[in-house]
């Protein structure tokens, strides 16, 4: 669906943040969204509902953290699947509400671990766990599954692995925060040219989360070029994060989301939406923005920084990974704390 989809209209409209929007609705700081699937299903429909309403072409499941290893901080490891597949459910329901073809993604986030040798995660344990999350998912009946904010090459290809198993398309996309490069050290061209390898290649690869939404583009300009073929998601924070009290606030505008919106089509992203901090609202303007927009040039990373402000983690091809022999910090793509948590 999501080809046809994208065939017929040239470019989609992803949906905004899960937890960030969900701290509005009562979601208090440290809990996981994923419980709300069964806590306050009516909650979760509902910011679903806003995101297809302010014109989402896509919508993403609140599964990103509803993997085994990381549910298992909750006891709820042996409801994995349970939640995953009500978690689908939920948003399907909203779909079959909209009066037009909505996609509905399955998020996948990392498992929250590192993997061997760095970490005690191998990768053949780690496929293991994405194919109990995506088995759920698909009884779920979700259209694509939305592997996101991924860091390291051998995670994707685990995450890869279980989609190809469980037998449906795939997109995915990692979070290049550390100096243009993932945490764990892959540039965007390198990713482009990886997933070349997959069996099968993802139906479309991209970038999300990260720092800032000009760190973001400079990010997709570096990915295609290195492929000017594929198809390119661009989901970028509302903006650069501050902190306010115990709050996080992103400072992004609905008119920089706009502005951000044309300058990733220019750059040949082919999705677009916003992570953390995007709400319906701002959705609503990169809808519009989406819909009215004619095909540029492309930018240079000055006409970038000169429309969405400074690069908060420029490229630096001399810089090393950053990489830590504990269990990873595994921060949500919407600003909702990590449901694992370095020991």
């Amino acid at each position: 669906m999501l080809q046809a989809l994208l065939a017929q209209k040239g470019h989609l409209l992803a949906d905004g943040a899960t937890g960030t929007n969900l701290f509005d609705m009562g979601l208090i700081s440290g809990d996981a969204p994923e419980l709300w699937i069964t806590e306050h299903p009516d909650r979760i429909q509902a910011l679903h509902r806003q995101f297809v309403e302010a014109g989402a072409d896509i919508i993403l499941t609140n599964t990103f953290g509803c993997n085994r290893r990381r549910m298992m901080l909750h006891k709820l490891e042996d409801k994995t699947r349970d939640y995953n597949r009500m978690a689908a459910q939920l948003a399907r329901a909203v779909v079959a509400e909209a009066g037009r073809p909505v996609v509905v993604a399955g998020s996948v986030g990392p498992t929250g671990d590192l993997l061997a040798p760095l970490g005690v995660l191998t990768e053949d344990e780690a496929t293991t766990v994405f194919i109990e999350q995506m088995e759920g998912l698909r009884d779920g009946g979700v259209d694509v599954l939305w592997i996101e904010t991924m860091s390291a090459v051998e995670e994707m290809r685990a995450a890869a692995r279980a989609a190809a198993h469980v037998g449906l398309p795939y997109v995915l996309t990692a979070s290049f925060d550390t100096a243009g490069r993932t945490m764990m050290g892959t540039a965007p061209d390198t990713l482009a040219k990886t997933v070349q390898g997959f069996v099968p290649p993802p139906t479309a690869v991209g970038a999300n989360c990260g720092v800032g939404a000009a760190d973001l583009v400079a990010s997709i300009l570096a990915l295609t070029a290195a492929d000017p073929n594929a198809v390119v998601i661009a989901k970028a924070n509302c903006g650069i994060p501050r902190v306010s009290g115990d709050a996080v606030v992103y400072t992004g505008t609905p008119e920089l989301m706009q502005d951000y919106v044309r300058l990733a089509m220019d750059s040949g992203a082919h999705i677009i939406g916003g992570c953390c901090g995007t709400s319906p609202a701002h959705l609503a303007a990169m809808r519009q923005a989406m819909d009215r927009h004619r095909l540029r040039p492309r930018p240079s990373i000055d006409a970038v920084v000169n429309a969405l402000g400074p690069l908060l983690s420029p490229p630096n091809a001399n810089a090393a990974p950053r990489v830590t022999s504990r269990r990873r910090d595994s921060t949500p793509p919407d600003g909702t704390p990590p449901i694992s948590t370095a020991p």
